[in-house]
């Protein structure tokens, strides 16, 4: 382990308490406690969320000690979407007795995505900037799983529209890509991290009780986001609906920002700690999971509702959502190709997104939307092949992100 300040070491305990009772607050709301009302929820389980993203950077932090930090990363951003799974999933269940649900699972999943790439890689970028001055972010060859991994999801999933449907076939080929991903993470090197403050108290434990303590404050903050995620969603979505908003929008919208605040909150806290790096990391860690993973989970979950083995249908809106979600992916990718996360490129996915959404609330007919999403879509994947084609820098990373990846 790197040498440390001396005075981080001497970083109180006070913060994980504090930390930890905000998580308590819930778990005992939500044992003893039958129906709240507002603005107890979404607020009480909002700040349970908070509390366990406290824990989860702190114990992400520590644990580089003994895995590497891919993986470390890689097991931060799965505890982080699990309420997005827990919402997208439970769509996706009902969708299998009940087909009105069918939208709502490519709903939720495909604006969860678009959140993360559009609003969350941005965020980073600005909370590094308020609290640190930093201006870019420096991604490294470290970096390559996750950028290959994710380039090979979104590759593929130009194919979902196509065919128009989410079948056991894709499941393979997305849980087989999230496999091959953990495996790799997992033979990284160890490296010494710097630590301060409560992640190198932690750090400094002896191995038995570190380990526990590492362990048991990954649990406590999974188990909090687990119990605090639908309650926080369903307290968004009634919010929404006092305030006469579709039913469509809350569920892409208003569900997946709630389910998504764990990941934002713990990469902005990273990017705030100065490790901004290491919280765009785990954005796109988070990406490849949900890409990954998530998308494969759902047509398990919709057949074993339903009792069958046939496909998840996708009706010609889903269709529009995927191959626009695809597109924005691909602009991603391409712009992370140089390692490199820059003001202007934050400005035109923050752009670009809320174009998209302003559109899609305001426009009022169907087929106007349709144009809407095929022509942002369209802009995506131009701006993504002009700047692959213009900068060979972006090229010539690309094949070493690819040798960096399997040479482990």
């Amino acid at each position: 382990m790197s040498t440390h300040s001396s005075t981080a070491a001497k970083a109180s305990w006070v913060p994980v308490w504090l930390a930890a009772a905000a998580c308590l607050q819930w778990l005992l709301v939500h044992a003893f406690t039958r129906h709240l009302e507002i603005p107890w929820v979404p607020l009480l389980p909002g700040v349970a969320i908070i509390g366990a993203a406290f824990l989860v950077t702190w114990a992400a932090e520590a644990a580089e000690v003994e895995l590497p930090q891919s993986l470390s990363i890689a097991i931060v951003a799965l505890i982080a979407v699990l309420p997005e799974y827990a919402v997208d999933i439970y769509f996706a269940w009902s969708a299998g007795k009940n087909p009105v649900y069918t939208s709502y699972a490519a709903a939720n999943m495909t604006g969860a995505n678009r959140l993360l790439i559009g609003v969350g890689w941005p965020a980073v970028l600005l909370a590094a900037w308020w609290a640190r001055g930093t201006k870019d972010i420096r991604l490294s060859k470290r970096n390559a799983v996750e950028l290959v991994t994710l380039l090979a999801a979104t590759l593929y999933s130009f194919y979902l529209p196509i065919k128009g449907t989410l079948s056991l076939v894709d499941t393979a080929v997305f849980l087989t890509l999230f496999a091959v991903y953990g495996w790799l993470s997992s033979r990284a090197e160890v490296e010494a991290p710097h630590l301060e403050g409560i992640a190198l108290r932690i750090a400094e434990m002896q191995k038995g009780p570190r380990r526990m303590a590492i362990g048991g404050l990954m649990v406590y903050a999974a188990a909090t986001i687990m119990f605090a995620a639908e309650p926080f969603a369903e307290g968004i979505l009634t919010a929404g609906r006092a305030l006469r908003i579709e039913e469509f929008l809350l569920v892409q919208w208003l569900a997946p920002l709630a389910s998504e605040a764990p990941e934002f909150i713990i990469a902005m806290l990273f990017a705030m700690k100065g490790k901004a790096a290491v919280g765009m990391r785990a954005l796109v860690s988070s990406k490849v999971n949900q890409w990954t993973m998530l998308i494969g989970m759902l047509p398990v979950a919709y057949n074993l509702s339903a009792g069958h083995l046939h496909g998840m249908p996708l009706d010609t809106r889903q269709a529009e959502e995927f191959f626009l979600t695809s597109a924005q992916s691909l602009f991603g990718m391409v712009l992370l190709m140089n390692l490199e996360f820059t003001w202007w490129e934050a400005v035109a996915l923050l752009a670009l997104f809320s174009g998209q959404l302003s559109l899609q609330i305001g426009l009022s007919h169907a087929h106007m939307h349709t144009h809407a999403r095929y022509g942002f879509a369209a802009g995506y994947i131009a701006l993504s092949v002009v700047i692959f084609i213009a900068q060979g820098s972006r090229r010539s990373n690309l094949r070493s992100l690819l040798v960096e990846a399997f040479r482990r």
